[in-house]
């Protein structure tokens, strides 16, 4: 395997930080972020950088918050809003996967050259 480097999705919580630890230990190059998304939801709040922060400290990785506020309200605040109105249900942890998870931090680590 030629390049080691993973740009890791840090939440702060269990399956995230056991990922990052057992990636290291494995010889990869772990770099954390958290995506700062709306401030005061249950996955996006300060503790939740904080403990991401301190997890990535504590085993040595770097971690980075990248602020991605106007892209979340775009793909899924306005997208909520848009299904309710059109008397439909929306589901926004799959839209934030979709756009958030798997298309901006898949373009971050392109750009970080990951």
């Amino acid at each position: 395997m030629e390049n080691k480097k993973i740009l890791l999705g840090m939440s702060g919580g269990v399956d995230s930080s056991v990922s990052a630890v057992l990636l290291k230990e494995q010889g990869f190059e772990v770099i954390g972020t958290t995506l700062e998304l709306f401030v005061g939801s249950s996955c996006c709040n300060t503790n939740t950088y904080l403990d991401a922060k301190n997890i990535c400290n504590s085993i040595g990785i770097t971690h980075f918050i990248f602020n991605y506020k106007d892209e979340f309200k775009k793909y899924i605040i306005n997208d909520f809003i848009e299904c309710y109105a059109n008397c439909k249900t929306p589901n926004p942890c799959i839209e934030c996967n979709k756009y958030m998870k798997f298309g901006i931090m898949y373009e971050k680590a392109k750009e970080l050259r990951l």
